[in-house]
């Protein structure tokens, strides 16, 4: 499924605006989650150098998933996305253990942030179809998500690649959209 029919439910009212933004390390799989999410191919993937954004307009909405690259020297331009976010996705690349710390610093300094004060933050544990993958809930226990209070979270094991797991977190924002 795309990206307009898994989101086409997420606001009920006309003329508003859904602003996803999409997070993660280099290398997580934020662009091939995108693109799979678009329905597109996934077959040729570079690496984001500024940022992609998808936008859709069906049925009265528009649905905006900013793509933000993750290298070192674009983080700190992050937070110039952040304005008017409805939905932070956070991707982790399960299979990159040596990061994990790295990757929850990021998170945590992205949790903190005023800008993004309540808005709700769903963590795509992706590449789950590679043998030394991490499990779901050992990525959410090393980047202690337990502790976050202050919003709604989910983590939700996926392939970016075999786009296993992402209809399940669509569906969880569905239902934190709207009690927002």
């Amino acid at each position: 499924m795309g990206l307009l029919s898994m989101l086409k439910r997420l606001r009920s009212s006309p003329d508003k605006e859904l602003r996803i933004l999409l997070l993660g390390l280099d290398n997580a799989g934020k662009t091939t989650l995108m693109k799979k999410l678009a329905s597109e191919d996934v077959s040729h993937i570079t690496p984001t150098q500024g940022f992609n954004i998808k936008s859709v307009q069906a049925d009265g909405m528009k649905l905006n998933v900013w793509d933000i690259g993750g290298q070192r020297k674009i983080r700190p331009y992050w937070r110039n996305y952040f304005e008017f976010t409805d939905i932070l996705i956070y991707v982790v690349d399960s299979a990159d253990r040596k990061r994990v710390d790295e990757t929850g610093f990021e998170l945590n300094e992205l949790l903190s942030d005023d800008k993004l004060a309540g808005v709700p933050v769903l963590v795509y544990a992706n590449k789950q179809d590679l043998a030394l993958a991490a499990k779901a809930s050992e990525i959410a226990q090393e980047l202690n998500l337990h502790l976050i209070r202050d919003r709604p979270w989910q983590i939700q094991a996926c392939s970016g690649i075999r786009g296993e797991g992402i209809k399940e977190g669509l569906e969880w924002i569905s239902q934190n959209v709207k009690k927002k």
